[in-house]
């Protein structure tokens, strides 16, 4: 039964977007960024989020010395007179090579706080998927995205045989009612019976969808969309898409629902403690019961970026809605 802090949101939700572990990490070098692929979608999310920020100089937000820097960078004046306020979105990452080493090491998923590796691995693996978070929420700020990030283990989300058993959203509502952007991620949480597991963070969308009540979802992954295999096996088919090619135009996939429960054959990766694309299709299944349009898109290249930055800014209705 899951308990819920009572909520009072008074900007609608536009979107909730969940960027993919591995479309924003390189998944087979252990805690690795992507680098590219995180600047080209926060360069996107800005444009989505923040009117007007495509035609002004972009105000970042991280003040924080980085390597290879000499000092801080932040020019107060710059801010004089500025309109920051951002359309209410809300971001959860996936985890990638950050976190799910820690957690298949040592069975945080499997519960077991009492034994000492499992304790060991909890806080090795809140370490990791929260340095992934800082700088997750470091792109987007250099992109002059308000992002605040938000860890569910901190906020006291809590699982009881790994569903989703308390999650306290107030902190969630109250950034976005002073024009955050709360970004959240995957996490090790506590859970009533097995003592810890991992929060997926599909499972997190789900629940902030139906708390939220956003206009859609959109989860950004590395590939076009859901295939009837793992992609990078021959023959592997498409089965569903938005693809945008590099002239702009569109090409859509839509299987029924049937075709798709007989078609699709999800595999996971040994180090993945979240239940890889099964769990992806079957949160977006369920957000998309709620009446919410849900969206499986791949991050784009830079040069046909455009197209998902339309996509982001127009919001629905999009050819491909998930039954």
């Amino acid at each position: 039964m899951e308990d819920t802090t009572t909520l009072s949101v008074t900007k609608p939700i536009r979107c909730i977007v969940k960027l993919g572990g591995a479309a924003i990490t390189c998944k087979n070098d252990l805690e690795k960024i992507n680098e590219e692929n995180v600047e080209i979608v926060s360069s996107q999310l800005r444009e989505a989020m923040i009117t007007g920020s495509s035609s002004r100089k972009v105000l970042g937000m991280d003040w924080s010395k980085r390597p290879g820097k000499s000092g801080i960078s932040c020019d107060a004046d710059d801010f004089e007179d500025q309109n920051l306020d951002s359309s209410s979105f809300v971001v959860v990452h996936g985890a990638g090579s950050f976190g799910h080493f820690q957690a298949s090491k040592s069975g945080v998923h499997k519960g077991g706080l009492n034994k000492p590796l499992v304790k060991a691995g909890f806080v090795a693996t809140r370490i990791s998927v929260t340095t992934l978070n800082l700088e997750i929420v470091r792109a987007l700020a250099r992109e002059g995205i308000p992002s605040i990030g938000m860890s569910p283990f901190s906020c006291g989300w809590t699982t009881s045989e790994r569903n989703m058993a308390s999650a306290d959203l107030s902190m969630v509502a109250q950034a976005i009612n002073s024009g955050f952007v709360p970004v959240l991620h995957g996490d090790a949480v506590l859970d009533d019976l097995q003592g810890c597991t991992i929060l997926s963070g599909d499972v997190i969308i789900r629940h902030l969808a139906a708390y939220l009540k956003p206009e859609y979802v959109v989860f950004l992954t590395d590939v076009l969309g859901v295939y009837d295999r793992p992609p990078s096996e021959p023959n592997a088919v498409l089965l569903r898409e938005i693809a945008v090619s590099e002239d702009g135009s569109w090409s859509v996939v839509k299987p029924t629902l049937e075709d798709m429960k007989k078609q699709v054959e999800t595999t996971v990766a040994a180090h993945d403690t979240t239940g890889g694309m099964a769990t992806k299709i079957s949160e977006a299944a369920l957000i998309a019961k709620l009446g919410i349009d849900v969206y499986i898109v791949k991050r784009h290249r830079r040069h046909v970026s455009q197209n998902v930055r339309k996509m982001l800014l127009l919001g629905p209705p999009w050819p491909n809605r998930i039954p």
